[in-house]
């Protein structure tokens, strides 16, 4: 069977490290790296990035890709009519899992810890280097997918699709990424520039899917402000939504996020303040379709209290890991066929 997952690591400010060597990979070899390690399957229809977050191990972080492409796959061959598209051009993804350092005590400080250390190792400025590495490998994978002519190994005529998806502090990374790449000057990135009409896919990402996001609700006015165009940007190249979920269960970016930041985060109440409506909606079971005007939008708030519950007694972070569920595969799946 062809390997379906493979991973990056970071160091704690957030620099590639050789996957041989465990040694940094100098800046200018970067492209070649990815090149070398990262090369797209030509039998994938689907590419996935996947950012984990707090208390999560460089093992754990590939269990839990390979848990979220299992139960993909399970919901698909149990209702593969709730996807028409993907029914009639199959969906082969291929993962790349993101890991980085991101374990602490279960505690206030623990938790203000890696927060600290997440927003170092993605700021754009300063010494954090997360999101200029996660820009240059979303360039790398956006450039190297086939172009829409040339995939003769699809069923569809489309190319390979591009999915981003985080849980806890792993969203703010890729938000982080998605904006520096759109105001990177390097050819090798996913950002708009004067060549925008000459490529056939002046897009990048077709959907962000944020699990249980650790950052405080006023995220996307405050931190995240150039995913959507404004009179001065062209915006991030998202073509597809911003999709997040919450649960009131989650103590991780409620109770302790509260005390962090003074404020709840988005895994606990979902999106607050957003440069545009936000739509709200609940997570469905895996046997009821979402429909298109639910997910068609900008961004989409999804209340998964009814599903995301393990964890809100004996786990002091609650029900924040709790998304390694087939409802959130449903959603998945759901983004990956609208995509088509």
């Amino acid at each position: 069977m062809a390997e379906t997952i493979t991973t990056v690591d970071l160091d704690e400010t957030g620099w590639l490290l050789d996957a041989d060597t465990a040694e940094p990979v100098a800046e200018h070899r970067l492209r070649e790296y990815f090149a070398e390690e990262l090369a797209p399957p030509s039998w994938a229809t689907d590419l996935l990035v996947y950012v984990h977050g707090w208390q999560t191990s460089p093992q754990s972080a590939v269990r839990a890709a390979q848990r979220l492409q299992a139960l993909a796959r399970q919901q698909l061959r149990a209702a593969r009519h709730l996807y028409p598209q993907l029914a009639e051009n199959d969906f082969r993804p291929w993962t790349v899992v993101v890991r980085w350092p991101s374990s602490s005590l279960i505690s206030a400080a623990g938790y203000r810890r890696i927060r600290d250390r997440a927003h170092a190792m993605g700021a754009r400025d300063g010494d954090g280097h997360a999101a200029h590495v996660i820009g240059r490998l979303l360039g790398y994978l956006d450039t190297e997918r086939p172009d829409p002519a040339d995939a003769e190994v699809l069923a569809n005529d489309q190319g390979q699709y591009l999915h981003l998806v985080g849980h806890s502090f792993g969203c703010r990374f890729l938000c982080e990424a998605v904006q520096w790449a759109a105001e990177a000057s390097l050819g090798d990135t996913l950002g708009w520039s004067s060549a925008i009409g000459k490529r056939s896919r002046p897009f990048a990402a077709d959907s962000m899917l944020l699990f249980q996001m650790a950052a405080p609700r006023d995220a996307f006015t405050s931190l995240f402000t150039s995913l959507l165009p404004d009179n001065d940007h062209d915006g991030a190249p998202l073509r597809g939504p911003v999709v997040t979920t919450y649960s009131r269960y989650d103590r991780a970016t409620g109770f302790w996020h509260l005390r962090a930041e003074h404020q709840s985060g988005i895994g606990h109440c979902g999106i607050g303040p957003a440069p545009a409506p936000i739509f709200g909606a609940r997570m469905l079971p895996t046997d009821e379709r979402y429909p298109f005007q639910t997910l068609d939008h900008r961004f989409v708030s999804i209340d998964a209290s009814d599903c995301y519950i393990r964890g809100r007694r004996l786990n002091p972070a609650g029900a924040h890991s709790d998304h390694l569920r087939p409802e959130s595969a449903h959603l998945l799946l759901t983004l990956a066929d609208y995509s088509r």
